[in-house]
């Protein structure tokens, strides 16, 4: 990889994650509970490509030999910083609880936030990323590398994903129990993005195992079924809430899972490629890429459709907007899913 290419690749997701910010700050310039909600989460989406432009730099900066220890440090500490100030700004607002659309806001934030730390902890199982190319050319069964992180750590960076999902998984049925149409609407937004947490335990567990040298033959998809298996229930549940559910409400969340379950296939790429070029040729590798390019052009063609029709019914206002946050994500890990194409290849 030469340095121009690196750049671009380091570029696109904080690109990605200004466009984020900026959408959702010229959002909320209208006072009014759909702006307020859009405008939040996509304020919060930048996050998730912040973390992400940590996993970029952090395996780029490797493959180009410009990785120094305070990268180790720095680059990881600071996705986990903008996760901690997203679920506390989360927690703030729902704790405000003044109107319907805050409550709503604030625990779609805790959720999206918990995603950031999620994918901060992938850029720390990725601070030893060229050893995997290394481990591959190894005999299989040899021993772990003396210089990478412990097993112990390993199995904590792996857990670190399945908490996160754990946390919004529960904090989504809390919510169901209440019975509100905010606390129905937030609790199956939350759910989805539990369900993306979970999907990026599949992605630190394949980048430990390939650089502890313990990945296996018989896990050499395993991790890949479970992303498609929780990208479809996220699918599935958002055509089930927009055919079976009755209430305008059902909009938004119906829509934003959908774009969620896209988010897991896009988690899938990478999964999929780490999977296809381990100890094997796999020349349809690089292909892998075009994966994430899809489901961001579907999640933005779905926000025009959307858009076109909050111009007549105001419920599709929010998914339209939030849905742009969601192809923006998507194109970010096309931007990281080419990067670990490229430091894997032969």
């Amino acid at each position: 990889m030469n340095l121009g290419i690196s750049i671009l690749f380091r570029a696109i997701p904080l690109v990605m994650g200004a466009v984020c910010l900026a959408f959702g700050l010229y959002l909320l310039r209208v006072d009014d509970a759909g702006h307020f909600v859009a405008g939040h989460v996509d304020i919060a989406l930048a996050g998730i490509c912040y973390a992400l432009f940590t996993t970029a730099a952090t395996i780029i900066r490797q493959l180009i030999d410009r990785y120094r220890t305070i990268w180790r440090i720095v680059l990881p500490a600071s996705g986990y910083l903008v996760a901690l100030i997203t679920v506390i700004w989360g927690i703030s607002i729902a704790a405000r609880g003044h109107a319907p659309e805050e409550d709503l806001a604030g625990h779609v934030l805790i959720g999206v936030g918990l995603i950031s730390a999620c994918v901060s902890t992938v850029a720390t199982a990725s601070t030893y990323f060229t050893f995997i190319s290394r481990n591959a050319a190894r005999e299989p069964g040899s021993e772990a590398p003396d210089e990478v992180y412990s097993a112990t750590t390993g199995r904590v960076l792996i857990a670190i994903p399945f908490l996160c999902g754990a946390i919004a998984i529960i904090l989504a049925i809390v919510l169901w129990t209440r019975g509100d149409t905010a606390s129905w609407t937030a609790g199956h937004v939350v759910f989805g993005l539990g369900l993306i947490c979970l999907s990026l335990v599949s992605l630190v567990a394949s980048i430990v195992r390939q650089v502890r040298n313990g990945f296996g033959e018989p896990e050499r998809f395993r991790w890949s079924l479970v992303v498609v298996v929780l990208g479809t229930v996220n699918i599935l549940l958002g055509l089930g809430v927009l055919v079976f559910a009755s209430s305008p409400a059902r909009i938004a969340p119906g829509c934003i899972l959908i774009g969620l379950g896209l988010i897991c296939y896009s988690i899938l790429s990478k999964v999929l490629l780490l999977a296809l070029v381990w100890r094997r040729q796999e020349p349809l590798a690089n292909r892998i890429p075009i994966l994430p390019i899809l489901t961001a052009l579907t999640c933005l063609f779905f926000s025009a459709f959307l858009a076109e029709a909050a111009d007549t019914d105001s419920a599709f206002f929010v998914a339209a907007r939030v849905m742009v946050g969601l192809g923006a994500v998507c194109f970010t890990l096309f931007s990281i899913v080419s990067i670990l194409e490229a430091g894997t290849s032969t």
